[in-house]
């Protein structure tokens, strides 16, 4: 990837436009529920959509036992996430198909730095007292500057949920607006929501705006780490939030998904969510990620088995 380029400068909070959101949930719910039922993508398109996924993995790593060994392996796969053997039977011999990002903790992303070297892969780090944004708002602080200092071109904030679960916008988007200041021009800035935290879907999309109008490049839906991670219903509202976003501001801001998409099937449920509520450009990994850390395991074994007509071990598939 090129040099990192800010997304989205933000705008003023608007409170009557946040105040006023209406979310439907009997209407999100109808729409999600034939989402993945009203067509299929088959054979060479279906190879050809997750091929593409894979471009857009964030490949994650936040675990309590993370090593450097673990790191470096990941990053292996990161560079070469399909064998040559594969690629070659897919016409993609010489092709240089790599992961969106490596994501990790701030200890490890000069590791992942390190691990990435002569590759355009870019380290993604949590930040912020992820997963639960319950420390001081100066260490807070640090562990972006930490990060950024380390080499990572793009941070991953959670959010206080307290501010949405009260309804303090302003409290929230001058906090979101402190990260965007501290990432500057060095990073792309992910804003986690941890939506399964959140009481509704309008607080959903209420988050969302607020996030979005305080300079957020992306807004992901979760931790990975909370009881209830990425769903269609929470990702329909949050891309629609995008798309009245852009209609009204001209700012476009990207969307990642994380936290149980593990596999193959789910990825081109959430592709074709992008393609039809956001457009083609959203299915490329400036605009989309998945926050995964199993989902290109399975990717691979769909794809092996277009190749071969049968399904690989997992042990075939390693991780690096």
């Amino acid at each position: 990837m090129a040099t990192q380029n800010i997304l989205n400068p933000g705008v003023p909070l608007d409170l009557d436009w946040v105040v006023d959101a209406r979310v439907n949930r009997s209407a999100i719910e109808r729409r999600t529920a034939t989402l993945g039922t009203r067509r299929s993508v088959k054979k060479e398109w279906q190879a050809a959509w997750l091929l593409r996924a894979i471009t857009c993995i964030d490949l994650t790593t936040l675990a309590g036992d993370d090593t450097p060994g673990r790191v470096k392996r990941l990053c292996a796969k990161a560079k070469h996430p399909l064998r040559p053997d594969m690629l070659a039977a897919l016409n993609l011999d010489g092709e240089n198909i790599t992961v969106g990002a490596v994501c990790v903790y701030p200890s490890r992303v000069r590791d992942a730095v390190e691990a990435l070297q002569g590759s355009d892969i870019p380290v993604a780090s949590v930040a912020t007292g992820f997963p639960a944004g319950q420390t001081p708002m100066a260490q807070r602080i640090a562990e972006i500057e930490q990060a950024i200092e380390a080499g990572a071109r793009e941070i991953d904030i959670v959010i206080t949920r307290t501010h949405v679960l009260t309804g303090n916008w302003s409290a929230l988007y001058d906090e979101i607006k402190r990260f965007r200041e501290t990432c500057g021009d060095a990073a792309h800035m992910k804003s986690i929501l941890a939506t399964g935290d959140l009481g509704t879907l309008k607080q959903v999309y209420q988050a969302s705006m607020v996030a979005m109008m305080a300079g957020s490049d992306f807004i992901k839906t979760s931790t990975g780490k909370e009881r209830v991670n990425a769903t269609l219903d929470f990702g329909l509202v949050m891309t629609r939030a995008i798309r009245e976003y852009r209609e009204r501001t001209g700012y476009t801001v990207g969307f990642k998904p994380a936290g149980g998409i593990s596999k193959a099937k789910q990825a081109l449920t959430w592709q074709m969510l992008m393609k039809e509520e956001l457009g083609v450009e959203w299915m490329m990994p400036d605009l989309f990620r998945f926050g995964a850390s199993s989902l290109l395991t399975d990717i691979e074994r769909q794809l092996y088995h277009q190749i071969t007509g049968h399904y690989a071990a997992r042990h075939h598939m390693p991780m690096g």
